[in-house]
């Protein structure tokens, strides 16, 4: 089952054609590519994709076409979430015949900017747990959020929907808060990174793996440090990785994938791509192998 995987997810990106159009060439190039690096499965429309920023009819677009690209060769996670409750299970309920058809998991982040209290982001998963046709992995990230799910809270859903939650992506930045999480997991459900630069460390500590930002371009390299905890080949990718984030998610990662030749450089309105200073120490890390 699904729920009992590890390794590495993608959070895929959404490429752009020059135009602002969504740029289904690319789309399949950066597939394939996940497919030949070893990537275990895909993250579709996860905050990095630049969803908020998607028409309905495009986020429908990108997943049947996610799914017929992929054709079963990898499991697909799909990311739903919000900061309204009643909005995310009226989503999940939209696509609940996709979801049980083409998805082993939903992707759910914490309400983000109304900042809810413990008790209110327990109720809140909890809603989404019932609505949901397949396993839900949790997504707590509070730097973009502005709210942490404490591990406490994070073992009460588990406890309350044991047959639906499958584990949490923990993109908290912070190990002893990782390693809690872990230990309160008890095996019982997944903890799985969700940051890049902790990959190795995390894994270490009983991380079931990583959803990752940087796979999107270095498959092979990502899947490497969770697979082998190789602090070594962490340490290598650590100034590309930091590079990443200097300006935001996904302006980075669009830099390098356009310099690989993958994409277009276009990100579509409140993000915009690297200054040409991040952009040019960006070329000047790749070219250095």
């Amino acid at each position: 089952m699904f729920r009992d995987m590890k390794g590495l997810g993608t959070a895929l990106i959404t490429p752009f054609t020059k135009e602002g159009k969504v740029d289904f060439e690319a789309l399949g190039r950066l597939i394939e590519h996940q497919v030949v690096g070893g990537t275990d499965y895909l993250v579709v429309l996860g905050t990095t994709s630049e969803v908020p920023t998607l028409s309905h009819k495009e986020q429908e677009e990108i997943v049947s076409f996610v799914i017929k690209q992929v054709a079963g060769r990898m499991p697909l996670v799909l990311g739903i979430g919000g900061n309204s409750t009643a909005a995310v299970v009226e989503k999940i309920e939209g696509w609940k015949d996709i979801l049980a058809k083409h998805f082993a998991a939903i992707l759910s982040v914490t309400p983000y900017y109304n900042r809810p209290q413990q008790e209110g982001l327990y109720l809140h998963f909890c809603e989404i747990a019932k609505a949901s046709p397949v396993p839900v992995l949790l997504y707590n990230v509070p730097k973009r959020t502005g709210v942490n799910m404490l591990p406490e809270t994070t073992r009460r859903i588990y406890d309350a929907y044991p047959e639906k939650i499958m584990g949490i992506k923990e993109a908290c930045g912070n190990i002893e808060q990782f390693a809690q999480t872990v230990a309160i997991a008890n095996g019982d459900f997944a903890v799985i990174s969700g940051d890049d630069d902790l990959a190795c460390e995390m894994v270490k500590i009983g991380g079931a793996g990583l959803i990752s930002v940087a796979s999107n371009a270095w498959p092979k390299e990502m899947k490497q440090i969770v697979q082998e905890k190789d602090a070594i080949m962490q340490a290598k990718m650590g100034h590309r990785i930091h590079l990443l984030f200097v300006e935001g998610n996904p302006s980075g990662i669009k830099t390098v994938l356009s310099e690989m030749g993958m994409i277009e450089n276009v990100l579509r309105l409140p993000m915009i791509p690297c200054s040409e200073n991040t952009q040019m120490v960006i070329r000047r890390a790749l070219a250095q192998g």
